[in-house]
């Protein structure tokens, strides 16, 4: 008798379709579809929990120390329909968008430099934290004094308060490239170039965006600080002008652009951040 005849024969598995798989993807987008719509709910609740505060104690304190949302709105609508909130916030967004942009353009260029050659890096790395932590406020003086009380010197102050986070977040990404992978291409005959633009510049990107979402906060700090340094033009005009004049119902105007304005920054910065995420998580699965 042979061990064969004894032994059952394997037969060849067929794929079988287990009930729980089946419309698991719609459950997926049903349940994400529901977290989001909770959370939106449980935000309208936190804001409108927060204007009640708000609004009670505005009572005891007064119009003029804290002005009720109620008295807000109105002088909200008149700003608006007077044109001045509108001339400011374009030009405060002007500022704000070339201060930013130059800060992405010269800090992502040093940090994947400055992670990609290390000898550089090393050197120039004492004084770029040196420089971070100097209260960059200190220096607007000289910023108004070199280039003056118009738009150059606020695109200065905003570039100014910008680039340090995101120079420093490339920097780490870069050097947190994955030295396996360098050392392969290096073999393969990559030149300087290549790593940095297929390689390094991708792995930092992670870094790369956390740095941004750092630099658009200190951005839009930057614009309202060179705004009520100069006291020009823009929405850090508005609230030197109102505040000076105690219309503190007119002055939350500017304030409440500033805060649309940064969460509209950051919610962006967030889908830019998902997306490089599922990228990154896709890469790892090839």
């Amino acid at each position: 008798m042979r061990v064969a005849d004894v032994l059952p024969v394997p037969t060849p598995l067929e794929p079988v379709d287990r009930p729980e798989t089946v419309g698991a993807p719609a459950a997926r987008r049903r349940g994400g579809l529901v977290g989001r719509i909770n959370v939106v709910g449980w935000r309208v609740i936190a804001l409108a929990a927060f204007l009640v505060v708000w609004h009670l104690a505005s009572i005891p304190a007064g119009k003029l120390l804290l002005p009720s949302p109620l008295d807000i709105v109105p002088a909200f609508i008149d700003e608006v329909r007077s044109g001045q909130l509108v001339t400011a916030t374009l030009s405060s967004l002007q500022v704000f968008a070339v201060g930013y942009l130059l800060a992405i353009v010269t800090g992502v260029a040093f940090g994947v430099l400055m992670g990609g050659m290390p000898r550089l890096g090393e050197t120039l790395e004492i004084y770029v934290n040196a420089l971070n932590a100097t209260p960059r406020v200190a220096l607007i003086p000289f910023i108004i004094l070199w280039f003056g009380l118009g738009t150059n010197a606020k695109i200065v102050v905003v570039w100014f308060q910008a680039v340090m986070p995101i120079l420093i977040n490339t920097y780490a990404g870069v050097q947190n490239t994955d030295p396996d992978l360098l050392e392969a291409a290096r073999s393969f005959g990559a030149r300087r170039g290549q790593l940095f633009r297929h390689i390094m510049l991708p792995a930092a990107l992670p870094y790369i965006v956390t740095g941004l979402r750092l630099g658009a906060a200190m951005a839009m700090v930057g614009t309202v600080i060179a705004e009520l340094q100069t006291a020009l033009t823009g929405l850090g005009y508005l609230m030197a002008q109102f505040g000076g004049t105690f219309q503190t119902a007119k002055y939350f105007a500017p304030v409440l652009v500033l805060a649309a304005m940064g969460m509209l920054v950051s919610q962006l910065l967030k889908v830019v951040e998902r997306r490089l995420a599922r990228w990154k998580s896709t890469q790892a699965e090839l």
